[in-house]
Order: C-alpha cells, then sequence, then structure tokens
C-alpha cells in the first residue's frame, strides 16, 4: 500500500493544476488519470476548438483581404491540415502537463481509480491511500433520447475535431456554447449549416439581447437557425434526413452530418460512488461551497458537481478544495460566485454576473447602459464594427452584470470581472484613463 497526503482523480485542468498546487503547498500528492493528461478541455474541447477557431478566422480574413487592398486569389482550405496543427498544439500542451506532473512530491499514475473506502483507491491493483480525495471525473458528451440518435453519421463535438472530410452539409443539434462555435467555424470552413434550438433563442444562459444580435450576426454569414425547434428523430439513407418540430410544425432536414451538442452530463460512472455513500443527483456529485462532499474528506471539482462547466472553474474549485484541506478558507471560495465565460465564435461573446432576465426576475432595480464597437476608433480601424457592451449596474452604483458581443470580447470581459470582484463601482469604470486607441474604450461610452 502507498500512503500519501493527497488523491486526485483526474487529470483535467481541475486535477493537474490542483495537484502542482498541492505539491507547491508541500503535500505529497497521487494524481490518477485513466486516459490522456489535459481531460475534456486539453483533448476535445477548449484548445482544439480554439485552433479550429484560428483557422476559421485567418479564412474570414483571406476572403475580406480586397477590403484592406490585398489580392490574395482562389482561397483553399486543407482540413487535415487544420487537424495536424490542432494536434501539434495539443501535443506541446500535454508535454507540458507530463512535464509538471513529474514535479517533487507528484506521482502520477496512469490507470482507472476504484474506491475500496473512503481513504483507499485502487489503481491496477496497487492500493493507494491519503486522508483526503478530490474526485474531479469530468463530464461525458449527452444524447437526445430520439431515434437514430446514434446513426452512422451522428457525432458529438470530440469527432468533429478529427473528420476524414469536410461536410459540405452540417446540422447542428444544439444552439449553446458548443453548438455555436461548430457552427461558426464550419461556416467559415465551407460547410452549409442549420442549426435546431430548442430554446426560444441561441446560447440560453447569456444575456437575451447579446443572444439574439450574435444569431443575427452569424445568420448574416449564412447559418441558418430553427429556434423554438425540437428534434424529433434521425433518418439514415443515402444521406441523413433530420425531423423536428418548428413551432407546431413537422420539418425535415437533409445533411450529410449531424453535430449533437445538447451539453455534457457528469462522468458519474467513472468511479463507483455509491460504495462509498458519495451523494450526487443527475446533475452531479452534490458538494458545499468548500468543493467537499457528504463525506467529509473527499471533494468534488469540475464538471462532475455540474456547477459551472468552464475548465477555470474547475481550476479554482480545486483551488478552494485545497484551501479547505489545509484549513485555510479566505480566498478562492468567494472567487467562484463571479465566473466569467465567453462563446468563441465569430463576433465573440462573452458574460460575467447577472443578465437583464434574471434582475429583472428577481425584482432587482438595475440600470442599462450600452455602447457600440461602430463609434470605437479601433474597431473601425480593424474592421470590427460589428459588436456591443451591456453594462448592468445597480441602485449602489455597483456593476452587477456585464455582456460583450465583438471582437476580442473573451478578453474585454475580464476588465469587468476584476471590478466587479473589487466592488469597484461604475462611476470609477468611466474615470478611469483608458488607451488611444483601443477597444477598450468602449467602456467609456458606456451610456
Amino acid at each position: 500500500m502507498i500512503q500519501t497526503d493527497l488523491i486526485i482523480i483526474g487529470a483535467g485542468p481541475g486535477g493537474y493544476e490542483t495537484a502542482s498546487r498541492a505539491a507547491e503547498k508541500g503535500l505529497n500528492t497521487v494524481i490518477i488519470e485513466k486516459d490522456a493528461l489535459g481531460g475534456t478541455c486539453l483533448n476535445a474541447g477548449c484548445i482544439p476548438t480554439k485552433c479550429f477557431c484560428r483557422n476559421a478566422e485567418i479564412l474570414d480574413y483571406a476572403r475580406n483581404a480586397a477590403t484592406y487592398g490585398i489580392n490574395i486569389g482562389e482561397i483553399n482550405f486543407n482540413l487535415q491540415i487544420a487537424i495536424d496543427r490542432k494536434n501539434e498544439v495539443v501535443e506541446k500542451l500535454k508535454n507540458g502537463i507530463g512535464m509538471l506532473m513529474k514535479s517533487p512530491r507528484i506521482t502520477l499514475v496512469n490507470g482507472e481509480a476504484k474506491f475500496l473506502d473512503k481513504n483507499h483507491v485502487e489503481v491496477n491493483g496497487e492500493e493507494y491511500t491519503a486522508p483526503h480525495i478530490i474526485i474531479a471525473t469530468g463530464s461525458i458528451s449527452k444524447f437526445l433520447p430520439i431515434e437514430g440518435a446514434h446513426a452512422k453519421g451522428v457525432v458529438t463535438s470530440t469527432e468533429m475535431l478529427n473528420l476524414d472530410k469536410l461536410p459540405q452539409r452540417l446540422c447542428i443539434i444544439g444552439g449553446g456554447v458548443i453548438g455555436m462555435e461548430f457552427a461558426s467555424i464550419f461556416n467559415s470552413f465551407g460547410s452549409h449549416v442549420e442549426v435546431i434550438e430548442f430554446c426560444k433563442e441561441i446560447l440560453p444562459p447569456f444575456d437575451r439581447d447579446i443572444a439574439k444580435r450574435l444569431r443575427t450576426a452569424l445568420k448574416k454569414k449564412g447559418i441558418n437557425f430553427h429556434i423554438g425547434s425540437a428534434a424529433k428523430a434521425i433518418h439514415p439513407g443515402d444521406c441523413l434526413t433530420v425531423e423536428f418540430d418548428e413551432k407546431g410544425k413537422n420539418q425535415s432536414i437533409e445533411t450529410d452530418l449531424v453535430l449533437m451538442a445538447v451539453g455534457r452530463g457528469p462522468n458519474l460512472n467513472s468511479i463507483n460512488l455509491d460504495d462509498i455513500g458519495v451523494e450526487y443527483t443527475p446533475k452531479g456529485i452534490i458538494v458545499n461551497k468548500h468543493m467537499q462532499t457528504n463525506v467529509p474528506n473527499i471533494y468534488a471539482i469540475g464538471d462532475i458537481n455540474g456547477l459551472c462547466q468552464l475548465a477555470h472553474a474547475a481550476s479554482f474549485q480545486g483551488y478552494t478544495a485545497l484551501e479547505h484541506i489545509l484549513g485555510d478558507t479566505t480566498h478562492y471560495a468567494e472567487s467562484l460566485n463571479l465566473i466569467p465565460s465567453a462563446v468563441f465564435t465569430n463576433p465573440e461573446a462573452a458574460m460575467v454576473g447577472k443578465t437583464e432576465e434574471s434582475l429583472t426576475e428577481e425584482g432587482t432595480p438595475y440600470k442599462v447602459y450600452k455602447s457600440f464597437f461602430r463609434s470605437n476608433g479601433k474597431a473601425l480601424s480593424i474592421n470590427e464594427e460589428e459588436g456591443i457592451v451591456k453594462v448592468l449596474v445597480d441602485d449602489n452604483d455597483q456593476i452587477v452584470g456585464a455582456h460583450i458581443l465583438g471582437a476580442h470580447a473573451s478578453d474585454l470581459i475580464h476588465e469587468i470581472t476584476i471590478l466587479m470582484q473589487h466592488k469597484i463601482s461604475f462611476q470609477d469604470l468611466l474615470q478611469t484613463v483608458h488607451a488611444h486607441p483601443s477597444l477598450s474604450e468602449v467602456f467609456l461610452s458606456l451610456k
């Protein structure tokens, strides 16, 4: 039996970053991973999709090169080269994590973990024990319970990253973050894209104003949307036929490929939780604000607890759990109340805090301030005038929500996040000098 201070099950962003931080704090840490280092984020999520986003962005620039007085001629896109580049980036980062896991006080174990009891785990026939265990086993793709959901030609985001050819026609079921990113990417790659979304608007967690503007921008680029529509069946044949109900009318789409993008669920079957009495629901393992389960020495972080399916949330949840293990709960637990999120479409969308819809529902008084990229000098100079900033402010002049659509929204959102984290007022933002010309000046034009 191998004794250690901490066992972490899962080496995604939450797992490996927590292992590194634990080792720095002096804890001997065993981290167990049955698949590839980096988890979904590195291997089939955040990083590979961002590589494709860059390909799409450059294709869009090339097609509009004449705007800048540049003649490029015929543009040919090679999907395999894009995949090869994506794989190189992933491998480079994976090697970096591998080196990090060779740091002093960290032991990486490749294999599938099984709980023997609340303090003991078995991997490859070897037994490990620790006073504290963190579960970080991530999530898996969901499928709609409809006919043909697993037919040939129906894929998840994982398979979309390694296609052997570009589909001429792509139907995406689901208008959330995953669906919208792939819709934007493959539209730029040259596919004809149709999106079926059950809700009244795409990106349900986002401010509806921003989501509608993004949908309008993507529609102008040629993406077709079927909002308020329910997929009913997928029929294989010479091509795939997707049946759906669109506002009470039966409709169908013929397509070469269907992306099932209806979200991800906690990977609850990855480990024998019932044997040790850890409580969970279909949404994930139940935890308190310290990421602690009902079994006090066991913690759950990242997608497995279902609180927030974002890689950066998993990392900070890991820091929160570690903080509690070390007996210091003064830093990270409160940070988890304010997590920015971004959608890497073209244009990008980003948000932090409350939406206008949620504030209205709560009955919280608020004011709305907006500014537009079309009046920003930098935005016009780089031909990125499609965009808006929307900031929500309460009666105490505190920013309670911010929403951005436009170039570099994923970067700009952090200025507001910091202000909100440290309770700096809206007026303080307006009185802060910003460099000219810069996209960040769009905050100074809020009215």
